[in-house]
Formats: structure tokens, sequence, C-alpha cells
């Protein structure tokens, strides 16, 4: 059977502890810095706005279409090319009311009609600013509910120690994330929070599959020293943790690569998101648990091993 690393692995992962820690905290400063400026890519979910595909009879002249839109009147007219040379996504700010979106979404079809005669607008997407921002605080009330529930899904079958450092840890992969986002520009919309969410739930899973071979091997291996027992719990689940993960990959990076608008943000999100939930269950996670649980898992885990014992 093919296994992406020997079955008698043994990776000295905590000796690198202190540089991990440092340097994911170093990552996450940086991302909640760029979080605020130069800030996020706010899609039209969360800022509001009208969203046009249009797609024009020949290649698109960009130049054209926006000397034809910046002369209404409507604002900031953004304008960009997708897929083909013939589509093109128009974004125009909040409009005001339903009557005022709907007569700049007419004076917007004439003049591109004019510019570019036979352009046909193939979707509309309206959002006004109350329904942003209603969007927008529900979008993180669903990542911290998630967060939460993770947390006490994770306290409840391990020490508490497991939880504050899963915890922990995918604070510092949130922040990563969003960094990532503010830096590559990629639209934070629902679609980019459905990606953090599927993110959440996979590195939580990636973490409880190493944590529960670290509970099985505190019970085995009672006089062994934490640091190396940690070493032997991680190398005995590397190949299903990277098996899962390049499993994820292989099939995020095609919809990176030929999703299009609609998914690509998505999935570019995945990937990173991927990476950096996989290498954090290692280079995160372990070591704050062996700084919390330095002594009191091991009496935890006798004091639980005890009474099993007596009663046999």
């Amino acid at each position: 059977m093919f296994r992406l690393v020997p079955d008698d692995t043994n990776i000295p992962f905590m000796k690198g502890r202190k540089i991990g820690i440092a340097f994911s905290i170093f990552l996450s400063i940086a991302s909640v810095i760029l979080a605020f400026y130069p800030g996020l890519e706010k899609g039209i979910d969360f800022r509001g706005g009208i969203v046009m595909e249009v797609r024009t009879p020949g290649p698109a002249n960009l130049g054209a279409l926006r000397d034809a839109t910046s002369g209404l009147g409507l604002g900031d007219v953004g304008l960009q090319q997708f897929g083909s040379d013939n589509d093109v996504l128009l974004r125009l700010p909040v409009q005001g009311d339903e009557a005022a979106t709907q007569n700049a979404i007419s004076s917007v079809r004439s003049a591109l009609e004019s510019a570019a005669p036979g352009t046909r607008i193939l979707r509309t997407e309206a959002v006004g600013n109350r329904v942003s921002g209603e969007l927008f605080t529900g979008s993180l009330m669903a990542l911290g509910i998630s967060m939460l529930a993770m947390m006490v899904y994770i306290w409840a079958r391990f020490e508490w120690q497991f939880a504050v450092g899963a915890i922990v840890t995918l604070l510092l992969e949130i922040t990563k994330v969003v960094g990532f986002l503010a830096v590559t520009r990629i639209e934070f919309n629902l679609t980019t929070v459905a990606a953090v969410l599927t993110i959440i739930g996979f590195s939580v899973n990636d973490k409880v599959v190493v944590y529960d071979r670290m509970r099985e091997n505190l019970r085995k291996y009672k006089t062994m020293p934490l640091q190396t027992l940690i070493d032997k719990s991680i190398n005995e689940t590397l190949n299903r943790t990277l098996g899962t993960s390049m499993t994820l990959l292989l099939s995020a990076l095609p919809l990176a690569l030929f999703g299009g608008d609609a998914l690509s943000g998505f999935a570019i999100t995945m990937v990173f998101g991927i990476v950096a939930s996989t290498s954090s269950s290692i280079f995160i996670a372990a070591p704050i648990l062996l700084f919390l649980g330095e002594n009191r898992l091991r009496r935890g885990t006798e004091a639980a091993a005890a009474p099993a014992t007596a009663s046999r």
C-alpha cells in the first residue's frame, strides 16, 4: 500500500516548537493589521451595490465602456474583464431605494448599448446597505458560534488543555486566512465565509485525529516524557494527516484553476486554509498542548487509570 511517509518516521517536531509558535504569532498579528489597513476587499454581499455581468458582441473595449458609464452620475463605476474577452463584470455603488436602483440599471444598459451595440446583460444583482450590513453581522456571528461550538465539543471530549490548544490554534489559523484575503484582494463575501467555515471544520477534525492518538499514548506510555510522546503521536498520524490534506487539495485545486470567477475565491481560500491548518496542527496545536499539559496531563491520566486498575 502506498504511503506518503514511512511507518518508522521519527521526526522531532517539538524541537522547533518555539520558532513555530513565534512565527505563527507574527503572521497572525500582521494579518490583523492588514485586515484594517488596507482592509478586506468586501464583495457586494457585505458592502452593498449593484453587480452586472455583461457580454459584448466582440472583444470588450474597457476604455470605451468606462467612458460611457462614468458620466452617468452613478458614483465610482468599476469594470473588470473575466472569463472570455467578451465578458465584463460591472460594479456600481449603492443607489438608494429600489426605484433608484432600477433607474441606474436602465441608464447603464442604455450607455453600454450606445458604446457597444449588441451588448447583453446576462446577470444583475443588487444589495442594499441595510441588507449588506445584516449579512456581514450574521457572517461574523456564524464564525463566532462555529468556533465556540468546536471548543465546547473538544472540551467535552478531551481534557481542557486540548480545548485551549485547539481554540488558540483556530484563532491563529483564521487570522492568517483573513490576512491572505487582504493581501490577495480576493473578495470577502458569503462564498469566502463558507470557505472559512469549511476550513474550521477540517481543522478541528485534523486536530481530533492527532489528539486521539496522544490520549491513547498517554494511557499506554505512562513514563515517556510528554515531548517525546507528542512527537511519537504526530509521526504515527502523519500519513493520515497528509493523506486527508492531499485529498482535499486535489479537490480544491481544479476549482481554483478552472472554476471561474464564481468559485475561484472559495477554492483558493480553501487551498491556503488546508495548508495552514495542516501545518498548525503539527507546529502550533501540539506545542501549546506540551506547554499546558507538561505535568497536568500526566497526573490526570494516571488518576484516571488508577481506579480502572483497582476495579480489575
